[in-house]
């Protein structure tokens, strides 16, 4: 077994190569060892590999002891929602999300969608798996199979408030797991008109890399949403537990101010709400929370770290600068078209179109995630700490400081030898010259 599938927040590799059948009937076993579960649900995505390692893996985690629910093919936030409505100890998502076909891997996380990362269990589970020191049963689980899809369809449609108003949506599946998020947009005929684009699950990723985050992968869906004039353009990604968007323009909207919009329309429903938003984003989304009356605290990246502090904050909406949006409602995890729903309700609400929407969130520039690969990241840490000591300094995650008229975030790779840089400023010049400065010393 190759010791590097093991990441901060799951298990991915290339198959075979990285990752088989054999690895995850251990890696099942091992699950069941250190967690002692006594049901587990497994849902799993369209790649060629997932049937025969969702078998292996049922069948290490069965041979522990442990019964299986068979989720069936589902998206992400549909194995998170079963995980606070069915009688489970711990869901399995058997995916590799926005990596390409060839990639396979597994999302842990235990009842309530408290998700199993490197600090929390990973590291453990692993360790059992690589030394083979799992326990087995003399008493086999058993199998049942289990459809999520109606509950979880009737849950988040539940929240479309469209009113007699109609809309053109664009929505880009890649191919992919968002796919088997589009009934919930079916279920509103008088009011949504649906342009799909690479919906065709029978041949999975064969499109654009299934990653909204690189603006590049939404050329496609910003074409077609000016070709059919289009009132929102949305794009899944590979799992569906993450999602973006452009305007009726076709111009990209920045994640980051999708948290800030979300934020808005939640605070009208739930007032002095407390919203977490992640430490790249714009300085506009935590003054646009606290301008509605919320409380707006800061988190670190990644979802293992936002959903503890969901609970521990009493946050009931979070956002990511990546496109994971988190809600109370699906057990502090991801649901994605619930934010395309809550942006056509406010749509539907004002009259007004996503692009004046989004405008009163766009007061700075920001620029977006720049790596830079890097001999000894602490060392550099260490020197912008010194050359910003005047600013005020967070180490939260990574270095951040913030000064009146700029901030800058860096933050080192968990995987690899690169900071990653993120800069925002109150006009683009400063932006680009901040930008300027801190890649001379970051790459120096």
């Amino acid at each position: 077994m190759n010791q590097a599938i093991f990441k901060a927040y799951d298990i991915r590799g290339v198959y075979p190569s990285d990752i088989n059948e054999e690895d995850v009937y251990a890696i099942g076993c091992a699950v069941v060892t250190y967690l002692k579960p006594k049901k587990i649900g497994i849902g799993r995505d369209i790649r060629p590999s997932s049937p025969t390692l969702f078998e292996s893996f049922a069948r290490g985690v069965m041979e522990s002891g442990c019964d299986v629910i068979n989720l069936g093919v589902i998206s992400t936030p549909m194995v998170y929602f079963s995980a606070g409505h069915l009688d489970v100890d711990a869901v399995i998502s058997l995916t590799a999300s926005h990596n390409p076909i060839e990639y396979n891997g597994l999302k842990i996380a235990l009842r309530g969608a408290i998700p199993v990362g490197e600090d929390s269990g990973l590291r453990e589970i692993r360790d059992i798996a690589l030394r083979g020191e799992w326990k087995k049963s003399d008493v086999s689980g058993t199998m049942t199979t289990y459809d999520i899809r109606p509950e979880y369809y009737a849950e988040f449609s539940s929240f479309a408030e469209f009113g007699e108003k109609k809309f053109t949506v664009a929505i880009d599946t890649a191919n992919s797991m968002g796919v088997f998020e589009l009934p919930m947009y079916e279920k509103f005929p008088e009011n949504l008109n649906i342009v799909n684009l690479y919906n065709d699950l029978d041949h999975p990723f064969q499109c654009h890399e299934a990653n909204p985050l690189k603006t590049e992968t939404l050329d496609e869906l910003c074409s077609k949403v000016k070709e059919v004039n289009a009132d929102l353009g949305i794009a899944y990604d590979g799992d569906a537990d993450r999602v973006g968007f452009t305007d009726e323009t076709g111009t990209v909207i920045p994640m980051d101010l999708i948290t800030g919009l979300v934020a808005k329309i939640i605070l009208k429903k739930k007032p002095g709400a407390t919203i977490l938003y992640d430490l790249r984003s714009s300085r506009a989304v935590r003054e646009v929370i606290e301008e509605n009356g919320g409380t707006a605290n800061e988190c670190r990246v990644g979802h293992a770290f936002i959903k503890r502090q969901m609970r521990t904050d009493g946050a009931i909406f979070a956002g990511e600068l990546s496109g994971h949006y988190y809600f109370e409602e699906n057990s502090f995890a991801e649901a994605s078209t619930l934010v395309a729903f809550l942006l056509l309700n406010l749509m539907a609400e004002t009259g007004k179109k996503i692009s004046e929407l989004v405008s009163d969130l766009r007061r700075y520039s920001h620029s977006a995630e720049i790596n830079s690969e890097v001999a000894d990241k602490e060392a550099v840490l260490a020197k912008l700490k010194e050359t910003y000591s005047d600013g005020t300094i967070s180490e939260l995650d990574g270095l951040k400081v913030d000064y009146a008229d700029w901030w800058f975030n860096v933050r080192p790779s968990n995987t690899e030898p690169l900071l990653r840089l993120n800069v925002e400023a109150k006009t683009p010049e400063m932006m680009e010259e901040k930008q300027s400065e801190l890649l001379a010393l970051i790459r120096a």
